[in-house]
């Protein structure tokens, strides 16, 4: 677990709710612009006020490799910087990677105050507060500290666990059912719903489904509808390599990896990128799969396969958020939304913690994060 800043609760005891608690919300607003296009680095937001408290540059990190969101900020606020205060959404950086040090940057504009969300857990990075008060700069952490946790989530996780972050997604009718009795699925949500969805996956690395789902439902899991979306990597865990040739996943609208065991037979598959993993009792281990994709990269990994796929990653303690689209409609039969998960008693269910419920179209969005994470009976 991560050391608390020592100086977070005396920044939230301090902040004026006239400025300092707008300004930073605004700050994690303009981060979230960032969601999609940053990996492997953090979303971060930036305003800055001049002394007497108005808003002179906005600023966040848009692209990796290009300028942080204090940059983009105090570019805009040019010499109205000066005397005034910075709201950053993470603690300005304090070394030199393909980007110089933020805190640097803040010290030369001649800012005297700087508030920031989010202490920065990666060694490599973190000090900026300190080297900001070393300047003699008012620099304290803490303020807002859960809503830009909540919006950095993926990263942060990445970083304190050393895997990606796993968002589970699934559609489901009010009583639990996400497919019929026959099989049938398209479509228990609304053209809003699915809609929804493509934005939520434009946000992440990756998506992943598993052999079932390929078989079932020939999925295409490239992003559609949202402008400027990076293409996440589509993965497909086809343990024994039945992927035929013809599966819409293996088109150009997205890079894709096909995730098979040590020995499986994948010369039907020529051009193909494959990474072969070995296997546990006939089997692909979890975290050995996320150990994998954190090393090439993957930051944010989004869950989209069938019940079996779902249980398997819960019964690890490797889901970090649930994402439900529930519709108002019943069908009294067919399969569970979620299968395989480890939990045979009323004792053993995966407690949640529900953080949002909206309406998208007709259908109901929840999302929730699991109280504890701890692996139940991974193979």
């Amino acid at each position: 677990m991560r050391q608390e800043d020592p100086v977070a609760h005396h920044a939230d005891a301090n902040a004026s709710p006239g400025t300092d608690v707008p300004a930073m919300r605004r700050a994690i607003e303009l981060a979230a612009r960032g969601l999609g296009s940053t990996s492997p680095n953090p979303v971060v937001g930036c305003v800055i006020t001049d002394p007497s408290g108005a808003v002179v540059g906005e600023g966040w990190h848009e692209r990796a490799g290009g300028p942080h969101a204090e940059v983009h900020a105090l570019r805009r606020a040019g010499a109205a910087a000066r005397g005034g205060t910075a709201y950053v959404t993470l603690e300005p950086c304090n070394h030199t990677g393909r980007t110089g040090p933020c805190a640097q940057a803040l010290i030369e504009a001649g800012v005297t105050r700087v508030l920031y969300a989010v202490a920065d857990p990666n060694p490599q990075a973190s000090g900026g507060g300190a080297t900001l008060r070393a300047a003699g700069i008012s620099a304290e952490g803490g303020l807002l500290r859960a809503e830009a946790e909540a919006g950095n989530a993926a990263w942060l996780t990445s970083v304190r666990l050393g895997r990606p972050h796993v968002t589970w997604k699934y559609a489901a009718t009010l009583d639990g059912r996400s497919a019929a009795a026959d099989g049938t699925s398209r479509w228990i949500t609304s053209a809003e719903s699915r809609a929804d969805v493509h934005r939520l996956r434009a946000e992440c690395d990756a998506v992943l489904v598993g052999g079932g789902t390929l078989r079932e439902d020939d999925p295409h899991l490239a992003v559609r509808g949202v402008e400027g979306a990076t293409q996440p990597l589509r993965i497909a865990l086809d343990t024994h390599a039945g992927l035929l040739p013809t599966a819409r996943i293996l088109d150009d609208a997205a890079p894709t990896l096909i995730v098979v065991g040590e020995d499986a037979d994948t010369r039907h598959l020529p051009g193909v990128e494959v990474l072969r993993m070995p296997l546990h009792d006939g089997h692909i281990g979890v975290h050995d799969l996320l150990g994998r994709l954190y090393a090439r990269g993957v930051r944010s990994l989004f869950l989209e396969g069938g019940p079996t796929l779902a249980g398997t990653f819960l019964r690890a303690g490797a889901v970090d958020r649930v994402i439900g689209y529930l519709a108002p409609a019943l069908l009294g039969a067919g399969p569970a939304a979620l299968a395989g998960a480890g939990v045979d008693t009323i004792s053993d269910a995966v407690r949640l913690d529900l953080t949002e419920a909206v309406r998208v179209g007709p259908d109901l969005r929840i999302t929730a994060v699991p109280t504890v994470r701890t692996p139940l009976k991974e193979h």
